[in-house]
């Protein structure tokens, strides 16, 4: 009986040293439902692994600025080190570390200053009592996990998430990241305001208060939303407009070839009625490479190329190379959305690739361009491969990535050192470069 009243003691008494090591274990709780909160309403994929190193570096870093860092500093090291571990850990980006980060923080703000003020009603106790007290503080912190989780899985549920933010381009991303911090800093004023004064101000005042901030939170992510959706619109627009443009291609080209069929049948029985084989074989050659720049327009479809972004980049680089008189043949066997690395960075690299390709195959008698995107599961890989004609034999293809080489005058030679840039930051992508009589190879690994 004894060590129950001690229990009972310990756990009503304040004491903050004591309140910190009985809550210790919460955090790894706490960061786990924030894992789960945020990977999910930002449509994070993420391996077992990955989660496991975010709770164990978030449950240490806050261990650390709990005990050795004095407060408040230890409070802004915390929020200045879980959009930190979100970026190394799961790759994802400054503006979806940043949100990953607020998430959490934002639901605390929103209910701890209610639970705050009910318990200084039901119990009479301050907001510093609540905080050094272990009852008070383990009760408050499991009602918000509790909120937490019951949010976690509404989302879950209905499949509520911002999964388009690789989409935008720099200048929104830029804006969201400004209107993101600067409502960080709006939200951590307002809530260590109203937990200074919560012992004096009426309960309607924390409620409005409260819902100011819930309000201001909905219509951010609200934004956020649409700017992806406008961005989303944008990109399918420019999709169609390509896309009309290859089917208005093909149409025209169908209707000519069907014009110049009995033609084209008079001319094969010509060579035949004249025993030309020579010349026959030839004359099919020529109808052959024709044939295939209908494949090749015909794989320029949105359903094969089933990702906005890289079709555009196929697409207008296609028509580039075509006004050059470069031929492209472009398979693709497999589905572009399962790209084991951003869209963003893929085709950043596919378009300098491109670029580059054109750019030698054009100086070439033989103008061709050959593209290959595939997936080989046996090796657990993912291929882009890339392969056209030129004429600078002697180029060294170790130091075409070094910063500001080029072999035109007038040209800054950053393509291919962004390009590894990119693979430094990503330890499952590998880039082969080879060349041969013939050919300049590309060949890009995604693991």
């Amino acid at each position: 009986m004894e060590i129950f009243n001690t229990i009972f003691e310990t756990l009503t008494t304040p004491n903050e040293w004591i309140s910190n090591i009985i809550c210790s274990p919460l955090i790894v709780v706490e960061s786990m439902i924030a894992m789960l909160l945020f990977t999910t309403l930002l449509d994070i994929k993420a391996t077992r692994k990955q989660n496991i190193y975010y709770v164990l570096l978030i449950s240490f870093g806050c261990l650390c600025s709990k005990f050795i860092v004095p407060s408040p500093y230890g409070t802004l090291l915390n929020i200045i080190l879980y959009p930190v571990i979100i970026y190394l850990t799961y790759r994802a980006g400054l503006l979806k570390s940043i949100i990953g980060q607020i998430i959490p923080f934002i639901i605390t703000v929103l209910i701890e200053p209610i639970i705050i003020k009910l318990y200084y009603i039901m119990f009479n106790v301050t907001y510093e009592v609540v905080a050094i007290t272990p009852i008070y503080r383990i009760s408050a912190m499991l009602i918000i996990y509790f909120t937490m989780y019951i949010i976690y899985l509404i989302c879950k549920r209905f499949n509520l998430n911002i999964s388009s933010l690789d989409v935008l381009d720099k200048s929104s991303k830029k804006l969201l990241l400004i209107n993101t911090i600067l409502g960080i800093l709006a939200i951590a004023m307002q809530y260590y305001l109203v937990n200074f004064y919560s012992d004096n101000l009426p309960l309607l005042i924390t409620i409005f208060s409260t819902l100011t901030l819930l309000i201001y939170f909905i219509l951010s992510f609200y934004n956020i939303t649409r700017t992806t959706k406008l961005e989303l619109t944008k990109q399918d627009l420019e999709e169609i407009k390509l896309y009309n443009k290859t089917l208005n291609i093909l149409y025209d080209n169908i209707r000519g070839f069907k014009h110049d069929f009995n033609n084209i049948i008079q001319a094969i029985g010509g060579y035949i009625q004249s025993e030309d084989m020579d010349g026959l074989k030839k004359y099919y050659a020529q109808i052959l490479e024709d044939c295939n720049k209908q494949k090749n327009l015909a794989v320029l479809n949105p359903e094969v190329i089933n990702n906005p972004a890289i079709y555009s980049i196929l697409a207008s680089k296609y028509y580039l190379a075509d006004s050059k008189g470069i031929t492209i043949h472009f398979d693709t066997f497999m589905d572009l959305n399962t790209l084991k690395m951003k869209i963003y960075e893929f085709t950043r690299i596919l378009g300098i690739l491109l670029d580059n390709a054109i750019e030698a195959s054009s100086e070439c008698e033989e103008k061709l361009i050959n593209i290959t995107i595939r997936n080989e599961e046996n090796k657990h890989r993912q291929i882009l491969y890339i392969e056209n004609t030129y004429n600078n034999k002697d180029i060294d293809t170790e130091k075409i990535y070094e910063k500001s080489y080029s072999t035109k005058p007038n040209n800054t030679g950053l393509g291919l050192w962004e390009v590894r840039q990119i693979l430094k930051h990503n330890n499952n992508l590998n880039l082969f470069t080879s060349k041969n009589d013939k050919f300049f190879s590309q060949q890009l690994e995604i693991y």
